[in-house]
């Protein structure tokens, strides 16, 4: 994977970065971990400056969350809750706790999405609720990209600071990630094996003017 990062970096410079980045939330195995040390590293060894290599990452990373934006606004709460209904156990979800997620995530959903992007796996799947609880498109991006750039440049820098180690970055940070994602998979099946359909009576069924 690193050979396939650093080979991209080399023959597209700054797009490299920002397509590898953008792809990061397209296809998670492909991690920022990986690819924003070495950026840092290249910013270090002198082959562009680091703000070149923040704003190529940020620019990408922003790029890779709205497809997921619209995904959620696309699905809509409404179709989200008949989807939970027909195959909740799968989706570890029963109608009324789509009420309830979305109802948290407009109490919270400044906060959920802005820290959300410096949480692996978390960065790119908060961007479904945002856009089912239809937030603002700008107001989306805006916090996205500040926890973006927050995030690309932790892990830059640590790049650049490290020089020609920088990829024990990589051997730190990217453990941490397999852990929660770990942690993500194991509580999925939990919730697979514990899950128990409620059902809701048609007559509660709020109407909605959203989709």
């Amino acid at each position: 994977m690193d050979v396939f990062v650093k080979t991209l970096m080399d023959s597209l410079g700054a797009f490299g970065i920002a397509l590898l980045m953008f792809l990061e939330n397209i296809f998670p195995p492909i991690p920022s971990e990986l690819i924003m040390p070495l950026a840092g590293y290249q910013a270090a060894s002198g082959q562009m400056s680091m703000l070149t290599v923040i704003l190529a990452g940020t620019i990408g990373s922003l790029a890779g969350v709205i497809p997921w934006y619209y995904a959620g606004k696309l699905i809509g709460k409404r179709r989200l809750k008949r989807l939970a209904a027909r195959h909740g156990r799968w989706l570890t979800l029963a109608p009324d706790d789509v009420d309830s997620a979305d109802s948290w995530f407009r109490r919270h959903g400044y906060s959920a999405v802005l820290f959300g992007r410096l949480i692996p796996t978390v960065r790119t799947l908060i961007s479904v609720p945002a856009g089912i609880a239809k937030m603002s498109l700008l107001v989306f991006l805006v916090l996205s990209a500040i926890g973006s750039a927050v995030w690309t440049s932790l892990l830059a820098g640590a790049g650049y600071l490290l020089g020609q180690n920088y990829d024990a970055v990589e051997a730190y940070v990217g453990p941490v990630s397999n852990v929660v994602l770990g942690l993500i998979v194991i509580f999925y099946i939990y919730r697979v094996i514990t899950f128990e359909a409620k059902v809701e009576p048609e007559a509660s069924e709020p109407s909605e003017a959203e989709g």
